[in-house]
């Protein structure tokens, strides 16, 4: 797994928006729809595409609270165990289903769905 590192970005606010608005649409995180543009941008694509099993797989999918084990910090998504994040570091609700909005590594990001 490539090592990750972080930078800022400034970005006019209404691009900030439809950056946000396209993620949603898609299910995914900023995070997660930027990488795709950029690693497509540079590798000349034209149209953007997840590369990766987890981001061709899991991306969208959604989660039960009964495939969370927050106590170990672990999601299972089709039989595999996977390290979770909550979207905005929120803390966990045994009460509401999850969705797969990132996957990095061994890594998702959930939002929950309300």
């Amino acid at each position: 797994m490539d090592k990750m590192t972080t930078f800022l970005l400034r970005l006019p606010k209404e691009l900030k928006n439809r950056l946000e608005e396209k993620a949603k649409e898609q299910n995914r995180s900023v995070n997660s729809l930027m990488q795709t543009i950029i690693e497509d941008f540079l590798d000349g694509k034209k149209q953007s595409v997840a590369v990766s099993l987890e981001n061709r797989q899991f991306v969208g999918q959604v989660v039960s609270s009964r495939q969370i084990d927050s106590d170990n910090g672990l999601v299972q998504v089709k039989g595999i165990f996977y390290r979770y994040l909550i979207e905005s570091n929120l803390d966990f609700d045994s009460k509401k289903n999850y969705i797969v909005i990132e996957a990095n590594g061994n890594i998702l990001t959930l939002r929950p769905i309300n």
